[in-house]
C-alpha cells in the first residue's frame, strides 16, 4: 500500500488541539474527525441550476462542506431545490436578518454561518436557535476583523486579536445562554499575524471546533501563499478542525489548495502528491514540462500516493526511497524507475512518452491500493 511516512517518523506527527465534535449534516467537525476542507459558491443562489453545477464541481474536487449566500428570502427559498440535488452538507451564509437563518434551517441547510450579535435582539436570536435545534442544524460563529462591533473598535482603537477573541467569546456566551452548543467558530483576518494570534488565543479560551482561514487572502497565487503561511502555522500547532482557503479564483482552486496544505503537513491525503525538482542544467529530461503534463493527467486520481520526478541522480534516488513511484533522469535518455523505493526498471525515452508511462504506473498503483483498502474493510 501507499507509504505512510508519519507512522514511522514521529518527528512529523502533529498533536491536534483537543476540541469537542459537532456535526455539519453527516460530516463530523472537531474531536478525532479528519480536518475537513470547504469552499463557498460565487453564483447567485437564486440561480439554482448554476449553483448546483458549481457545488457538484466542488464535490468532484473533494469538498467536504460547501457554503452558499442567503442574503434575501429568494435565496434561502432556493435551498429547498439545491440541497436535495447535492451530496455535501450546505452551510447558509446569514448576515443581519434573522428570518433568513430560520428559513435556511427549514429549507435544508446543515449549518448556519451567523453572528448572534448582528441579527437583532435576544428574542430574534432565540428564534434562530430554535429553528436550528428543530432542524438539527449546527452553527458557525463567524468573527471577521473587518466587521467587528463598534464598541470593540472604540475600546481597542483598531482591529486586533484581543478584540476579535472578545467578540467571539461574546457570541459564544449568547449561544450557551440559550442552551445551544452545536457550533464551531472562525476568527479571520486578512493579516496573517493577526489571524494567527487570534486563533491561538481563541484555541486556549474554548474547546469548540475552529474553522480556520485567512480571509480575503487575494488571487490564486498570492492568496494561496498567504493562506499556506497562516493556516500552515496554525495547523502545525494543532489548531484547526475545518479549513477554507479564501481566493479570488474559481472555488475549485480553494479545495485543491486546501488539500495541498493538509497534504504538505501530513494531516490528510487525497490524490497524488508530486515531488519534483526545479530543474537545472543537470536534468536529463524536460522536468518542468513533464511535471505540468503529469499533474494534469493524474488530477482525477483521488487515491493517496506519492510520485517523485527528479531530473538527475543527485537527489533522484534519495527521493525515490520515500515515494511510491519515482523517476530519476539518466544519461542517454535512459532513466531509472523506482517502485516503493526499489529499482524497478529502466525507461528508454525513445520507446514511449515518459508521461504516458508514469500515468500508466500511477493508475495501476492506485487500483492496487484501492483494492487492498476494500479487502481490508
Amino acid at each position: 500500500m501507499s507509504m505512510d511516512h508519519n507512522s514511522v517518523r514521529p518527528w512529523r506527527m502533529i498533536e491536534r488541539r483537543k476540541s469537542r465534535k459537532i456535526w455539519v449534516g453527516d460530516v463530523a467537525v472537531g474531536g478525532d474527525a479528519p480536518i475537513t476542507v470547504q469552499s463557498m459558491t460565487n453564483t447567485l443562489t437564486t440561480d439554482v441550476k448554476g449553483t448546483i453545477e458549481q457545488i457538484r464541481a466542488l464535490e468532484v474536487a473533494g469538498a467536504d462542506i460547501v457554503r452558499v449566500s442567503c442574503p434575501d428570502e429568494e435565496s434561502s427559498a432556493a435551498l429547498k431545490q439545491i440541497v436535495p440535488e447535492v451530496t455535501v452538507p450546505i452551510v447558509a451564509d446569514i448576515h443581519f436578518h434573522y428570518k433568513r437563518g430560520i428559513e435556511a434551517a427549514e429549507n435544508g441547510a446543515a449549518c448556519l454561518r451567523i453572528n448572534p450579535g448582528n441579527i437583532g435582539n435576544e428574542a430574534r436570536v432565540k428564534e434562530v436557535i430554535k429553528a436550528a435545534k428543530d432542524n438539527n442544524c449546527s452553527m458557525r460563529i463567524g468573527v471577521n476583523a473587518g466587521s467587528l462591533e463598534r464598541d470593540l473598535l472604540e475600546q481597542y482603537g483598531e482591529p486586533c486579536p484581543d478584540a476579535m477573541v472578545e467578540s467571539a467569546l461574546r457570541h459564544i456566551r449568547i449561544l450557551e445562554d440559550h442552551d445551544f452548543f452545536n457550533f464551531k467558530i472562525s476568527c479571520k483576518a486578512s493579516d496573517v499575524f493577526m489571524a494567527c494570534a487570534a486563533y491561538q488565543q481563541l484555541g486556549e479560551a474554548c474547546d469548540y471546533p475552529l474553522h480556520v482561514g485567512i480571509t480575503e487572502a487575494g488571487g490564486l497565487r498570492t492568496g494561496t501563499i498567504k493562506s499556506a503561511i497562516g493556516m500552515g502555522n496554525l495547523l502545525w500547532a494543532g489548531i484547526g478542525d475545518t479549513i477554507r482557503v479564501s481566493l479570488s479564483a474559481d472555488p475549485v482552486e480553494e479545495i485543491k489548495a486546501g488539500f495541498d496544505i493538509l497534504k504538505s503537513l501530513g494531516l490528510r491525503h487525497r490524490g497524488v502528491n508530486v515531488i519534483s525538482c526545479p530543474s537545472c542544467a543537470r536534468q536529463q529530461f524536460q522536468v518542468i514540462d513533464t511535471v505540468a503534463r503529469l499533474e494534469e493527467r493524474i488530477a482525477h486520481i483521488t487515491t493517496p500516493m506519492t510520485v517523485s520526478i527528479i531530473g538527475c541522480v543527485v537527489n533522484g534516488p534519495g527521493e525515490a526511497l520515500m515515494t511510491d513511484i519515482g523517476l530519476t533522469g539518466g544519461g542517454a535518455n535512459n532513466h531509472q524507475i523506482y517502485v516503493g523505493g526499489d529499482k524497478a526498471h529502466r525507461f528508454h525515452a525513445g520507446d514511449q512518452d515518459i508521461v504516458d508511462h508514469i500515468v500508466e504506473m500511477v493508475e495501476t498503483k492506485a487500483a492496487e491500493i484501492d483494492s487492498l483498502k476494500i479487502a481490508a474493510e
